[in-house]
């Protein structure tokens, strides 16, 4: 080992260059999936907005057949969510919203015809 090898200071945190190459160093690489994530809030809000549609829907559905007053008003609110934050999926958000209002009008029904809110198939 060389007096030179010693003096020289040691850079900690990933590959870097000595002092003396500061001019020559190349442009930082842009994140990938290899070299990790990227971390755009658009696309996060983006990814938030696309589960929340899907939320929307399933619990919509859900909600026709089970627990209408719970589920109802949450897949319209997610829907709401999720369209105001420009999901991708704009169609299964609206399924969503439309199935949320179903599920409100079928509460609606059941307490008007018979003053409950519970319900089952069959007799």
């Amino acid at each position: 080992m060389q007096l030179a090898e010693l003096v020289r200071p040691q850079h900690r945190g990933g590959d870097r260059r000595p002092a003396a190459a500061v001019g020559t160093e190349e442009a930082p690489e842009a994140p990938t999936a290899a070299n990790g994530p990227a971390n755009d809030p658009a696309e996060e809000r983006r990814k938030d907005a696309d589960g929340m549609a899907v939320a929307a829907f399933v619990l919509g559905l859900v909600g026709l057949l089970v627990m209408n007053i719970v589920l109802g008003p949450t897949a319209v609110v997610l829907a709401a969510l999720a369209l105001r934050r420009g999901t991708a999926r704009r169609g299964r958000a609206l399924l969503g919203l439309a199935l949320g209002v179903a599920d409100l009008v079928v509460l609606a029904a059941l307490v008007t015809l018979n003053g409950t809110v519970v319900w089952g198939f069959g007799g």
